[in-house]
């Protein structure tokens, strides 16, 4: 039963929803209005949170996957005092406010993560329940013992992302999650009949959860409390509870309609409802009494925050929160001889297995592809659904979950770096932008990055991918040229902020002169002179990444043969290059010399650095990988042939 305060404050709930929406005249009210109490009963009586201090470790997590419903959230966040204001409120959705149009991570205190895309923000909630668990075998429950609840609509479990991270999650039995299914029948479209007909708790059931059906019970906070509890008592199974509810309630005109979704009730109808609620007309009605009830429970968590933080943690506790290697673990870092010849896939396992030792939050992970990314670390052990403790974790063939699953997993201060094929980063593309928008710190390593594959045929050669992932703002793209360009990339990683994308071959490359010395600070400013052209000024520039680096040092030889001085710039990172100076950049790439990169790939972009570009403008073939290499002309002959025919259309060819 709900108290007299109780019922008042889940009104003020549903009133504060109306009026941002109304006010905004976009946005989504229906779910708030139908799930206040049940966002009441979880931040009143179920979760463990200090309000003032929102970053406490051992906090319990709360995931608004339906995250166009996210007034409900910001109602609860000014009402249990984690500094938003009724003016907040006001300004939800409009340009610099702290309520945008889905909650967003960093950006408002008390949003637990990024969540917008459908699905999302139940496969982060994954990553969550991977941490906690890890963290408290590894450590024990008194540094680290916490629940994750989260809401997820009819849209979350109809995108295919929640059926790979549910499929995961009951394998790995990840007891402390909690998830509310809001059952309400209606889609943007209309009713889910539409379109949908799963039988959702038997779907969880096959997937290994602890599913508690509530039925009519949005109205009713005991039953929503028990169910809850029900929930956060099952240890070895991941739980869903079951809840209808009805969207837009009690609105007369809106309930159970599409109309509810995303579209303001309109004045008249808000004035309806609350009358029916009981609400004065007055827009933004937060009265004294119901704010300061809600923030004395905001403040109950206090006392654990303060006997949490009281007790001692090891120096590898604290790594594991903040995302950061221990003091010295770049001394760690290996180095490669020249004359050498690896994969950069293997030159990743070998740095990471290198350094595992001293990042005690590295988690290493891929979808099935274990052996072939280079993220076989073994002195990690596995993590598996008994022992929690070993940081390798087998996401078997769901790249989708894979990467959303990364990025709760950094949020929570893990470090970790998830691998699979290049081409198949268009499967994790979703959690890559979110990754981006957070700067969450995962290394997204994709292997196989190039035609060189080979044999697999152009189903599997990336072409197109490493130029739209350049596309992508905040996220930093670093393809090596060989095995010491991957552990000053990998140091780069670990010591920045946000993602990075690590793009590695299958083929044995070779370990290039002059990298041990120069990769680890030229690596760092994106690029640098690997090869200079000796005295006076270069007559050319060729640009290499990647294990087009090595093509290009041949091609110099075979133009110095000929009187031409070129330089030899790697370049693994646009990204970080253009965050150099310029007189930096125009030291490394002079203006007025004739550039030609050299990369296996779409030329999109490269004109901003080279007058031509040696590059694959079409997709691959299926042959063994330096056949495909040597039929698209990716090598050092072509490369001097198309040198010879930009020097002789800028007029100037050496002799």
């Amino acid at each position: 039963m709900a108290d007299e305060i109780e019922q008042r404050g889940i009104n003020v709930i549903r009133g504060l929803a109306m009026d941002a929406v109304q006010k905004a005249n976009s946005g989504h009210p229906g779910t708030p209005m139908a799930l206040a109490p049940l966002a009441h009963v979880l931040f009143t009586r179920i979760m463990k949170y200090d309000a003032s201090d929102p970053d406490w470790p051992d906090r319990d997590r709360f995931v608004l996957s339906a995250g166009h419903a996210s007034m409900l959230l910001y109602s609860m966040l000014y009402l249990t005092g984690f500094g938003l204001e009724l003016d907040d409120l006001r300004q939800f959705r409009q340009w610099g406010s702290l309520t945008p149009g889905h909650p967003e991570y960093r950006h408002t205190k008390g949003v637990e993560i990024t969540t917008g895309p459908l699905g999302q923000g139940f496969g982060n909630s994954v990553g969550f329940a991977i941490q906690e668990k890890h963290l408290r075998e590894r450590f024990g429950p008194e540094l680290c013992d916490h629940h994750v609840f989260g809401i997820a609509s009819d849209g979350d479990f109809m995108e295919g992302i929640s059926h790979e991270a549910a499929s995961l999650a009951g394998h790995l039995k990840l007891g402390r999650l909690v998830f509310v299914y809001d059952d309400n029948h209606i889609t943007i479209d209309g009713p889910t009949e539409l379109a949908y007909s799963d039988d959702v708790p038997k779907r969880f059931e096959a997937y290994g959860w602890h599913v508690v059906q509530l039925g009519e019970a949005a109205n009713d906070l005991d039953k929503l409390e028990a169910g809850l509890r029900e929930g956060m008592a099952e240890e070895n199974r991941p739980t869903l509870v079951v809840l209808r509810s009805h969207i837009g309630y009690p609105s007369p005109k809106v309930q159970d309609t599409a109309a509810a979704h995303g579209n303001p009730l309109g004045a008249d109808e808000v004035a309806r409802v609350k009358e029916i609620l009981g609400l004065p007309p007055q827009d933004f009605y937060a009265p004294d009494d119901v704010v300061l009830w809600y923030r004395e429970a905001g403040e109950r968590g206090g006392e654990a925050r303060n006997a949490w933080e009281a007790r001692p943690k090891p120096d590898e506790f604290e790594a594991c929160l903040s995302g950061r290697g221990l003091h010295g673990w770049e001394q760690k870092l290996p180095t490669w001889q020249s004359g050498t010849s690896l994969a950069t896939r293997v030159a990743i396992q070998e740095t990471l297995s290198a350094v595992a030792d001293l990042v005690p939050g590295l988690f290493t992970a891929s979808g099935d592809l274990t052996g072939n990314t280079g993220m076989q670390v073994k002195s990690l052990g596995t993590f598996t659904p008994d022992d929690a403790r070993g940081r390798l974790i087998h996401f078997g063939i769901r790249e989708h979950a894979m990467g959303s699953a990364a990025n709760g997993m950094a949020v929570a201060g893990l470090v970790p770096c998830v691998g699979t094929f290049f081409v198949f980063s268009d499967y994790m593309r979703p959690a890559v932008r979110l990754a981006s928008i957070m700067q969450a710190k995962v290394c997204f390593v994709w292997t196989h990055d190039s035609v060189g594959v080979g044999e697999d045929g152009p189903t599997h050669q990336p072409v197109e991918q490493l130029a739209s992932l350049r596309a992508m703002p905040g996220l930093r793209v670093m393809r090596p040229g060989d095995a010491n360009e991957v552990a000053a990339a990998w140091r780069v990683h670990l010591d920045g902020e946000g993602p990075t994308a690590l793009l590695l071959t299958r083929q044995k490359i070779p370990v290039l002169e002059g990298t041990a010395e120069r990769a680890p600070t030229g690596v760092a400013a994106g690029a640098y002179v690997l090869a200079p052209e000796g005295a006076g000024r270069p007559d050319l520039v060729l640009i290499g990444t990647g294990s087009e680096l090595q093509v290009c040092v041949s091609a110099r030889e075979q133009l110095a043969a000929r009187g031409i001085a070129a330089r030899v710039v790697s370049m693994p990172s646009w990204d970080l290059f253009e965050q150099q100076d310029r007189d930096y950049r125009v030291d490394v790439l002079p203006t007025g010399v004739p550039t030609l990169a050299v990369e296996a790939g779409v030329r999109f972009g490269w004109e901003r650095y080279a007058d031509d570009v040696v590059s694959i403008d079409r997709f691959g073939a299926s042959a063994p990988g330096e056949v495909v290499m040597k039929e698209l002309g990716i090598t050092p002959e072509h490369t001097v042939e198309r040198a010879l025919a930009l020097l002789d259309a800028v007029g100037s060819g050496g002799s």
